[in-house]
């Protein structure tokens, strides 16, 4: 097993953009090369017969889910430690994946989804929402989206309604119209090495791919350890002697002893033990776990 590659300092002015718009941008969380493997990757699963995970949808889009299952290539982003320090500050260790969610939204003007009437604007986990009401809906995930194709103005980017992770509604989008009055497209990098975090209550859409290729994103989704995963279990891939103890807490370690009897909390030791033992662990970052 190898030694987990020790994390990044969350950014401060990260943290605070995310608390107030409920998405933020972290900034080289990948390498080019990173993310030309990832293409790779993402092109020859989209172009294969596989159902496994298959995941096709309105205006002809086309993905995975589960593809760290499908291909080993992905899981350099698991554990990101560029990303991951963030994704615990903001939620605690006791966190797994949720879902690893690969998306190639097609070139073109769109004929169902993304027209007024159908505008396509949604907050993740819609179940809770509807279960517990806006004014009790907890953050609960936040997703890590990475871009891979080329990163153009016209490529589709998800779009983001700012502070709408606190909204106590649904927000109006006026009639004839698309988006609501001030959604906005964060700025990338345009070589794709910038990653976008956003929880499940912030209201998002896809943009409008007018690029001439399809827009391929990779979304791995993270949540509190009590929340079922979207995907099929990595059970055989947990398995790997190769993947460091946070990766297997992130693919589903469960709370066990080593003779199989319940220990409670045990799957979340591996994250939270990486975590306490970073030089900016302070005392007020950890008071509410």
């Amino acid at each position: 097993m190898s030694t987990p590659p020790p994390p990044f300092a969350p950014d401060a002015g990260t943290i605070d953009a995310f608390e107030r718009d409920g998405y933020a941008v972290i900034r080289n969380a990948i390498t080019p090369a990173l993310g030309d493997r990832l293409l790779t990757a993402a092109e020859k699963l989209l172009g294969s017969d596989i159902t496994q995970g298959r995941d096709r949808g309105g205006d002809g889009k086309d993905g995975f889910r589960g593809c760290l299952n499908l291909d080993p290539a992905f899981l350099p982003l698991l554990a990101n430690p560029a990303v991951l320090p963030t994704v615990v500050q903001l939620l605690s260790p006791n966190i797994h994946l949720l879902s690893a969610h690969l998306i190639a939204l097609p070139s073109g003007p769109p004929r169902t989804i993304r027209i007024p009437g159908r505008h396509g604007w949604h907050r993740d986990m819609y179940g809770v929402t509807a279960d517990l009401g806006f004014p009790h809906t907890p953050r609960m995930a936040i997703k890590a989206a990475h871009y891979l194709t080329p990163v153009t103005p016209d490529c589709g980017l998800t779009m983001f309604l700012p502070g709408s992770h606190r909204l106590p509604e649904e927000p109006v989008v006026p009639a004839g119209a698309i988006d609501p009055p001030g959604a906005v497209t964060p700025h990338i990098s345009v070589t794709g090495t910038d990653a976008v975090l956003f929880e499940n209550r912030t209201w998002h859409t896809g943009g409008i791919n007018l690029s001439g290729r399809p827009r391929i994103a990779l979304m791995l989704q993270y949540g509190y350890r009590w929340l079922h995963p979207v995907d099929d279990p990595a059970t055989d891939l947990r398995k790997d002697p190769a993947l460091t103890p946070s990766e297997q807490q992130l693919l589903g370690l469960p709370d066990r002893h080593p003779d199989g009897s319940l220990a409670k909390g045990s799957g979340a030791a591996p994250i939270r033990s990486w975590w306490e033992s970073g030089p900016w662990a302070s005392t007020s970052a950890q008071k509410r776990w």
